[in-house]
């Protein structure tokens, strides 16, 4: 029976055991990997959508400023002519 478990064998499951540790690890790391890039991704993606809103948003600030200033002049324009008249 002592013979069952002689060194080589327990060198053949110590073996076993840390190739299975390894493969372990290996996939954890893979799949660490893999939600971190997705996550990155995302966030990549959330920033550029985020920037083109604001580039939007300044564009939109832009018109109703140039509108404003149109309108203001016009105002200033027609006040003198109406007092004119």
């Amino acid at each position: 029976t002592m013979a069952e478990t002689d060194p080589k064998s327990v060198q053949d499951l110590t073996a076993v055991v840390q190739t299975l540790l390894q493969q372990m690890q290996d996939k954890f790391q893979t799949m660490s990997d893999q939600i971190i890039g997705r996550n990155i991704l995302f966030l990549t993606q959330m920033v550029d959508d985020m920037s083109c809103r604001i580039d939007d948003l300044e564009k939109n600030i832009a018109d109703l400023m140039t509108q404003a200033g149109v309108e203001e002049l016009e105002g200033e324009n027609k006040t003198p002519a109406s007092n004119k008249g």
